[in-house]
């Protein structure tokens, strides 16, 4: 996909995933700390985020950011800002496991103050693979247009979930009972963005978040978009990148995961 925007993302992630590549395969050695439950910050992921801010910030100086390490730099003009998550999957990371990826969405915000996602970017340096979408003008997979299963049953659908711990047990355990009871295959991967991505492409069908950070989102929620695909809340509203909980899909599954899930809404 060759926009000036995806160009500028996909040449930023791909510089910044050579380093990743490289502290990977390093593992062992890096430096590692614990930042609350369950949720490690590696030197990797720091380094990545600072990289990737003074990239962007070379091409395009008036957008502001948001950072998952680094918090909100206010834009020169206030109309966009970068969403960055400089390593999605980062207990993967730290464990030696090859599945996590640099996400990076772009966000514009109106005159009325009102915002949406425009472009997302999300690159798996494992594979060499740039995930890619600017709104309206479909949805990428390198040079190859991607679009979303159409598998059309639950039962014969590739289902993953992200943290499930952080759904309430009884719900957590119903919810699972109940697609594994229809006989649908349900993972939990471990790389929000990854997941998104893999949903946009047709490696999967549906997944759902009980909780989720815009950095984990933003251009995962564009790329299935222009893929064909839908994204919900669990009440089935429009989800944007500061919903808690959400649902995306292929057209067919949708709805029947949505109704299954709008009890947590």
């Amino acid at each position: 996909m060759t926009t000036p925007l995806i160009n500028v993302m996909s040449a930023a992630a791909i510089k910044a995933g050579r380093g990743l590549l490289r502290d990977f395969n390093e593992v062992n050695n890096l430096e590692v700390s614990r930042k609350g439950t369950a949720n490690f910050v590696t030197a990797a992921d720091i380094r990545t985020e600072q990289f990737l801010q003074r990239e962007l910030a070379k091409v395009r100086p008036t957008f502001g950011f948001l950072m998952e390490e680094g918090g909100e730099v206010k834009g020169k003009d206030g109309k966009y800002r970068w969403v960055i998550d400089p390593l999605d999957g980062t207990s993967n990371f730290i464990h030696s496991i090859p599945y996590f990826c640099i996400s990076i969405g772009v966000e514009e915000r109106d005159e009325s103050g009102k915002s949406s996602l425009v472009a997302g970017v999300i690159y798996d340096p494992i594979h060499n693979e740039v995930f890619a979408a600017e709104k309206g003008k479909g949805a990428y997979l390198n040079d190859r247009k991607i679009s979303v299963s159409q598998r059309p049953t639950i039962e014969d659908s590739m289902l993953v979930t992200g943290n499930p711990g952080a759904a309430p047990g009884a719900d957590r355990s119903k919810i699972i009972g109940t697609l594994l009871e229809k006989g649908s295959i349900v993972r939990y991967f471990g790389a929000t963005a990854l997941d998104l991505a893999y949903l946009a492409s047709g490696r999967i069908d549906a997944c759902w978040y009980y909780t989720a950070q815009p950095w984990d989102v933003a251009a995962g929620i564009i790329i299935v978009q222009e893929a064909g695909g839908i994204v919900t809340g669990f009440d089935g509203s429009t989800a944007t990148m500061n919903s808690k909980g959400f649902v995306a899909a292929n057209k067919s599954l949708h709805a029947p995961m949505q109704k299954l899930l709008s009890p947590l809404a």
